[in-house]
């Protein structure tokens, strides 16, 4: 059980949506899972009900950081689904939660996933977490449910301690001694506190606080083992909750584990080769050292009857299958995968089955003697596969497919079909081999993701593979191999595969260029500026203390290296969240520029929709926007005419007499006139019959366009015979005599002011002028003119109804009007 409990707890934590969470959503994950209901029949509701204050006094927080802290991050990584319950009124009265790794485990899975866990199992995982960390019950006319051991420690930490001492008791024995890991550790921080990390996925420094608080708890206990030379050996971390469960304490397990006796006293219920034939069924001492009570027959890991010889080495530790990997020592052993036998195992078994001298049994050396011989060959490097093919004695019965599936889950996968990723995996194709299918697939994601990365940064496409595997060749060369890799996931996902700048631009990698594999000048020049800063700092020691040693300038050295270094952090934090706040202001402004873009839009489009429907101001035909196109090329042609009359008034009428300027603009008019009744008779003359009566709209519009026409390519004509007229006059002479003697004058004709040459530049130049001076007085006298209307129009406006009254009534009213005033 506590096995299948271990693998469920790891599998959940191993998910991918709980991977890079804090401990507090994670430790809530695992109470909502072990709160979970079993699928039972047809029915598959996998939901748990809770509320926010029940699991945050579950996992040691306030309910207000459930809310904000720890819900929000499982829903955002797809970790649980919640739903709020509400009664018949609308007020909330829960919390619908599912956790979707089980949800996947059920539906994906099946009953071989390591988390789909009877009913039966999912009580004993909530039973345990009562025990460790619940916080207690007392229901009417039930039986109460004590605190557990860890109930009072809430607030920070409390829910990595929780974790911590949940994953530490999984992966304890009925001993009560922790599996520590193998391998080197550091020695500040302890084998102990090293295991834990690996547990729980931290660095073995805050691990090692973990531990020295669950020391101060009083469930947990530190030692090291004694040896023969009364030095300190090995550590040892005991679970208390575990031992005292199992009716052991610590003074029994020293007394057991003492190096300073060969021999453990024969207990009076001893069996085996030292037992009478009528003591055969006795029952024996306590489980250690006959120290304690007898234990119960169920518990298998130290059986009654076992007899306890010379001391002799722990049993082999368990070897847990792939996916669900530790980092405990022997979880790399390549053995059969069972769960190590007892020493008494086969001790009362024939040699061969032939005869009836009792053989000896061993937990490492099967079919090997017992005491004092060593045994010839060692099953430990047997290859894996030879796995029994039922539960052994003394062993857990699997659930049916359980085995088949994880065989089929840790079969080699070969690399992916993908050539470019087949390029770039090729040189950690071993690697690949040892990576289960889960692994597989988050590796595969990785190295697609720095794939698409490197593409971004190569001028010539599809060098990306070739690239990423020349990478993964070289950290295997700083390694020194893919045989000293011990954990492949790991180093292909935290090293393999990720890109390692040694400065500020995007395409340095361990200081070569990307794009050209050359050297990155911009290292260099980092290097440069950090080994100037260094000189300097070095100079300004020298000048302000001369007469510090060695060993006090270094010091002083590196503390002012350390404080520009602080100093630049700091900067740099300040110049990002500047950019930071830059970036959202202009964000803001955008946004605010959008909207009043959309709102100016929508006005228009109100004031354009409104303008539309209003009738023409000069024919009063319905839905023309104000004007009709008849009438617009109407007002464009009589702006024109008064235009083509002020022209020819700037040379041919005394400016100063209105009457002269208003007979030449009338002789204009009518000229004008002449030629747009010329364009009409050429259009009807032209028109096929019937086609302008049966578009009548049409048609005026049509006529008013010929008019504007007619009226335009005449315009040019009345400018240009106005500016001849004005280079005629007595101003434009003048302008250009003084043109014609100023070129003569100039130092390069002094010589021959009378030449060829310089009568030549003279002339243009005094053309020019000429030219020049009737624009410019063309320009001054339409200027007077258009004053002089603009005045006659305000008075006009200004005048008195009475005066308007007559010049209204002799205005000829349209068809529509006149049938209005005759009706």
């Amino acid at each position: 059980m506590r096995l299948r409990l271990l693998a469920a707890v790891q599998a959940l934590l191993a998910d991918e949506s709980l991977v890079g969470v804090k401990d507090a959503p994670r430790l809530a994950a695992v109470v909502l899972y072990a709160k979970s209901r079993a699928p039972r029949g047809q029915k598959n509701d996998l939901r748990t009900s809770t509320w926010g204050a029940e699991l945050g006094r579950w996992i040691g927080v306030k309910p207000s950081t459930v809310h904000h802290k720890v819900l929000p991050v499982l829903r955002g990584s797809g970790a649980a689904r919640t739903r709020v319950v509400t009664d018949a009124e609308g007020h909330p009265t829960g919390l619908d939660c599912l956790v979707t790794p089980l949800w996947n485990a059920h539906h994906g899975g099946g009953a071989a996933h390591p988390l789909a866990l009877s009913k039966a199992e999912l009580a004993t995982l909530l039973r345990l977490c009562e025990a460790l960390f619940g916080h207690g019950w007392t229901p009417e006319n039930k039986v109460p449910t004590p605190p557990g051991l860890l109930a009072g420690r809430t607030g920070k930490g409390a829910a990595t301690d929780r974790l911590g001492l949940l994953l530490m008791v999984l992966n304890t024995r009925a001993s009560g001694w922790l599996q520590l890991c193998g391998g080197s550790v550091k020695a500040k921080e302890g084998r102990g506190a090293a295991t834990l990390a690996r547990l729980l996925g931290c660095s073995p420094s805050g691990a090692r606080k973990v531990l020295t608080r669950l020391t101060e708890a009083g469930v947990v206990t530190r030692q090291r083992k004694a040896t023969s030379t009364r030095m300190n050996g090995r550590a040892r971390v005991m679970l208390l909750p575990i031992a005292r469960a199992h009716g052991r304490t610590l003074a029994s397990v020293e007394a057991v584990q003492s190096p300073e006796s060969v021999f453990s006293a024969r207990p009076d219920g001893a069996v085996g080769d030292h037992a009478p034939a009528d003591a055969a069924g006795a029952l024996g001492t306590s489980g250690i050292g006959g120290a304690e009570g007898t234990p119960e027959p169920g518990n298998q890991e130290r059986p009654s009857s076992a007899e306890l010889h010379s001391d002799h080495a722990q049993v082999v530790t368990p070897v847990v299958s792939q996916q669900l990997d530790c980092g405990f020592s022997g979880e790399g052993r390549e053995a059969e995968g069972r769960r190590p036998e007892r020493v008494w195992v086969r001790e009362d078994q024939a040699v061969d089955g032939k005869i009836a001298a009792a053989g000896t049994g061993s937990a490492v050396a099967e079919g090997g003697p017992l005491r004092g011989e060593k045994p010839k060959d060692s099953p430990v490097d047997e290859r894996a596969g030879q796995r029994a093919a039922g539960a052994g004695a003394g062993g857990r019965p699997k659930a049916a497919g359980w085995e088949k599936a994880q065989q089929q889950k840790q079969k080699p996968v070969a690399l992916p079909d993908d050539l470019r990723l087949r390029v770039a995996l090729g040189p950690v194709s071993w690697l690949w081999k040892q990576l289960n299918g889960w692994q597989q697939n988050r590796v595969e994601e990785a190295a697609r993701a720095e794939l698409a990365g490197l593409e971004g940064l190569l001028a010539v496409p599809g060098g990306a593979p070739r690239l990423l595997a020349d990478r993964l060749t070289d950290r295997l060369e700083e390694t020194g191999g893919e045989a000293l890799i011990r954990k492949p996931f790991g180093w292909l996902i935290g090293r393999g595969l990720v890109r390692r700048p040694s400065c500020s631009d995007r395409r340095c990698d361990d200081g070569t260029r990307l794009d050209t594999g050359g050297e990155c000048e911009n290292c260099g020049n980092v290097v440069h500026i950090r080994w100037a800063r260094r000189v300097k700092t070095a100079a300004q020691i020298d000048r302000e203390l001369p007469h510090l040693g060695d060993d006090q300038r270094r010091r002083v050295l590196e503390e002012r290296l350390r404080e520009q270094t602080a100093v630049e952090a700091e900067d740099h934090v300040r110049r990002r969240e500047e950019a930071r706040a830059e970036k959202s202001r202009r964000d803001a402004a955008r946004a605010a520029d959008q909207e009043r873009a959309e709102r100016e839009r929508a006005a228009s489009a109100a004031a354009d929709a409104v303008r539309q429907a209003l009738a023409c101001e000069d024919c009063g035909q319905q839905q023309a926007g104000g004007l009709c196109e008849a009438c617009g090329y109407r007002r464009r042609a009589e702006a024109l005419i008064v235009e083509a009359g002020m022209v020819v008034a700037t040379w041919a009428a005394d400016l100063a007499h209105q009457g002269d300027v208003d007979a030449v603009a009338a002789d204009v008019r009518a000229s004008l006139a002449a030629d747009i009744e010329r364009a009409r008779r050429a259009f009807l003359d032209s028109a096929p019959p019937g086609e302008l009566d049966a578009d009548p709209i049409g048609a005026a519009a049509v006529l008013a366009f010929g008019a504007l026409r007619a009226v335009e390519a005449a315009l040019p004509e009345f400018r240009s015979s106005a500016l001849g007229r004005l280079a005629r006059t007595e101003e434009a002479d003048a302008e250009a005599r003084r043109a014609y003697k100023t070129e003569q004058r100039r130092r390069w004709f002094r010589h021959n002011p009378n030449g060829a040459d310089a009568v030549a530049a003279a002339t243009k130049a005094a053309d020019t002028a000429r030219e020049r001076t009737a624009e410019c007085l063309l320009a001054a006298r339409l200027e007077q003119l258009r004053e002089q209307r603009a005045a006659r129009t305000e008075q006009a406006a200004a005048a008195p109804w009475t005066d308007r009254l007559p010049q209204l009534a002799a205005r000829a009213l349209d068809g529509d009007t006149a049938g209005a005033v005759i009706a």
